[in-house]
């Protein structure tokens, strides 16, 4: 028994190094260090135990009471299902190396990674651990580090070794030991830790970055990284990320420049959204965006998640509220949006709700309120309200009937997407669902459906969801649309960091 334990244990290790010695890395000369991407294919488990995860939640991956996206010592980086992750890269921490397979994540800022004294946590069991003792470049730290991420946390304390990322050595770089990863995103995850690629003014413990160090110490010829995204699911190659330039033979064309509008995440604004052509209005005043290495998935307010899913058939959720809102109160509405009344407005001006159109759009929905049932009820009839009138405004643009409008804003009721969970679609009908397209800079770009569903699974058992996901930001930082890797496939992504903008152009 002892010996059939043995042999099987050394053929685990055995395609575990398989697996790891399948990415690369190479310097070129022109300066740039390239990290070959590994892409894990998409997994049904992994898919299943995150939308279990998230009904136990009530469906969404935050707390009730905020969703702070820039306040350095709130320790939180709640943007994350990384579950849906699939490009992993390698890394080496310590002399001598010890190796680790990390998410380039740009919309968090810190490093992380399993400590060896990690023991109650069941996720550091499965994955590479630190071993400070074996490394003659440790320099002890011992402040105490701890990130929320919604899915849970992680908590440990801070250390400083050498990494090094391809063949650059960042030396005494700070980055957090785990010593405990509670919940089953880190125990599923097919990655050791997180490398974050953001702006330090996120940086958990006011970190300085490894990108930031990078740049710094000279180690890159410019102070640019890029992303190359494989979204080919028969190549065995997952992608690249060039350090210190870029790579033409990665994308095609000019790319399409925005500065960044708020340093923390690689935040900027973009323009209206379109469906098949059709412009959504929703955005028409600006919206913004993040562009985030970290997720595979799309995320964006839930009025057009629920426009978009209307469009690809996707199933959502039956909304009561929604459609009693638009039989008892959509023709009032339908007169106050044609005496040109602000949709923000509306619904407060015809008593549905308590403000005047400052809070966000479909807030209630992930909120949980302390005032019992008749609050939830309030808040779930304001929220429906909200988004019916941005979609009767988009409507009326298109110059259709009052009939139509109302029975299209009633056919949306039942579209509604629960928060943060992908929808699922029919896959015989695929080749035919719209373009979406999003304006970014002034220049359109289109996601076809090839782009945003999701295939697993073969044959009959092929299951197909859609990449779009919603949730609702409150302002001043929402509403807010999360640009994961659905985008960042077909769009070459370059980060910008010392002109401090994010480029975009058409994937080679």
């Amino acid at each position: 028994m002892g010996t059939r334990f043995q042999s099987f244990l050394l053929v685990f290790l055995l395609s575990c190094l398989i697996l790891i010695s399948t990415a690369s890395c190479e310097r070129k000369g022109d300066g740039t260090i390239r990290i070959g991407l590994k892409k894990r294919k998409l997994d049904r488990s992994n898919r299943l135990a995150s939308q279990l995860f998230l009904k136990n939640r009530g469906g969404s991956w935050f707390p009730k009471d905020h969703f702070r996206l820039n306040d350095a010592n709130a320790d939180m980086v709640p943007l994350k299902n990384y579950l849906d992750a699939q490009y992993y890269g390698d890394i080496t921490i310590g002399t001598p190396p010890q190796k680790f397979t990390v998410i380039f994540d740009t919309g968090s800022s810190n490093l992380w990674i399993p400590s060896t004294k990690c023991y109650l946590s069941v996720a550091c069991y499965f994955h590479s651990k630190y071993k400070a003792s074996q490394s003659s470049t440790y320099r002890k730290n011992g402040k105490p580090a701890s990130i929320r991420y919604g899915t849970g946390a992680i908590a440990g304390y801070f250390s400083y070794d050498d990494v090094k990322v391809g063949d650059l050595v960042v030396k005494e770089q700070e980055f957090i030991e785990a010593t405990s990863e509670p919940g089953i995103t880190f125990l599923l995850a097919k990655f050791d830790g997180i490398l974050g690629l953001g702006f330090k003014e996120i940086a958990v413990g006011n970190s300085t970055p490894v990108w930031y160090n990078m740049v710094e110490k000279g180690l890159v010829k410019e102070p640019i990284f890029s992303f190359w995204l494989n979204r080919n699911p028969k190549d065995p190659e997952g992608g690249e990320i060039v350090f210190g330039g870029l790579d033409p033979k990665h994308f095609k064309g000019e790319h399409t420049y925005v500065p960044v509008t708020h340093k923390g995440y690689w935040q900027f604004d973009m323009g209206d959204l379109q469906i098949a052509g059709k412009p959504t209005g929703y955005c028409a005043k600006g919206c913004s965006a993040i562009a985030d290495s970290g997720t595979s998935l799309l995320t964006g307010p839930s009025t057009v998640i629920t426009m978009i899913n209307h469009a690809i058939g996707a199933q959502g959720i039956v909304s009561r509220e929604c459609k009693a809102v638009v039989d008892q109160y959509g023709k009032t509405m339908l007169n106050s949006l044609l005496a040109q009344e602000d949709p923000k407005k509306v619904c407060s001006q015809i008593g549905v709700c308590a403000f005047d159109g400052t809070d966000s759009v479909s807030m209630g929905i992930q909120s949980v309120v302390d005032d019992g049932a008749s609050g939830l009820l309030n808040q779930a009839m304001c929220s429906a309200c909200q988004m019916a009138a941005v979609w009767m405004e988009s409507e009326l643009t298109q110059n259709k009937t009052q009939e139509r409008i109302l029975a299209y804003a009633a056919e949306l009721c039942d579209h509604i997407p629960t928060q943060n969970q992908q929808s699922a679609v029919d896959c015989e009908k695929v080749s035919s669902m719209p373009i979406v397209s999003f304006t970014i800079g002034g220049r359109t770009f289109d996601l076809s459906p090839q782009d945003y569903i999701f295939k697993i699974g073969e044959g009959v058992e092929t299951q197909c969801t859609s990449g779009f996901t919603a949730m609702d930001i409150p302002p001043p930082r929402g509403p807010l649309w999360i640009l994961g890797d659905i985008f960042m496939g077909p769009y070459h992504t370059v980060f910008d960091y010392g002109k401090a903008r994010v480029g975009f152009a058409k994937a080679a």
